[in-house]
């Protein structure tokens, strides 16, 4: 099991971006670590490794909290066995990519979002929000309603950046910008072109 930092007692990641579509908001592959006096309040179920009679290496079921498996008041999931079909997906794009595969995954992430927010902040009232490190999301203020923007974009068939009011009513110019290892340097310098164009627009 994964082990948390010392000062957290569950820590968990989201694994989707391997292997898995968005597919309008799901299905999700969640990974969790835990401190291990909290495993059994965890949904989901324990692999662990074990070995045959033979010596052969082996994984087998160590904790199941599905109210089939348990008494029902008990269970912390109910959780549907297509999971396992996300699971595995997830699993082929990783051994497919193997561990420089992921390295450079990463770093295409890194690179290109960075790249995204220098051509970006160079258009006149685009600014960066917040300044502390990021990976491959960051925080733009726009001069202008992002939804109002996205309209414009959408005439460029860009659907463009989230807009965090939608969540944050407080925040309706600010927008969360992406850009992962799928996406190309002529469709970051695109994007730039028009969104320059679209905030040019009169109100």
């Amino acid at each position: 099991m994964l082990r948390p930092p010392a000062e957290a007692d569950i820590v968990a990641m989201e694994g989707q971006s391997f292997g898995l579509a968005p597919s309008y908001g799901g299905p999700f592959v969640g990974v969790i670590a835990s401190r291990d006096k909290f495993v059994r309040q965890m949904p989901g179920r324990l692999a662990g490794q074990t070995v045959d009679t033979q010596g052969n290496r082996g994984f087998v079921l160590t904790l199941a909290t599905r109210e089939q498996h348990i008494r029902r008041e008990k269970a912390t999931s109910n959780i549907c066995t297509n999971q396992a079909l996300c699971a595995l997906a997830a699993t082929v794009h990783l051994a497919l990519l193997g561990k420089e595969g992921l390295r450079e995954v990463a770093q295409q992430n890194l690179s290109k979002a960075h790249f995204a927010l220098s051509e970006l902040t160079k258009i006149p009232g685009v600014t960066r929000v917040f300044d502390g490190p990021f990976f491959n999301e960051f925080t733009l203020e726009f001069p202008r309603s992002v939804k109002m923007v996205n309209t414009q974009l959408l005439r460029d068939n860009i659907v463009g950046p989230y807009a965090l009011g939608t969540a944050y009513p407080e925040l309706t110019k600010h927008a969360l910008v992406c850009v992962t290892e799928t996406t190309t340097r002529t469709e970051i310098e695109k994007f730039a072109v028009a969104l320059r164009r679209a905030l040019e627009q009169p109100l």
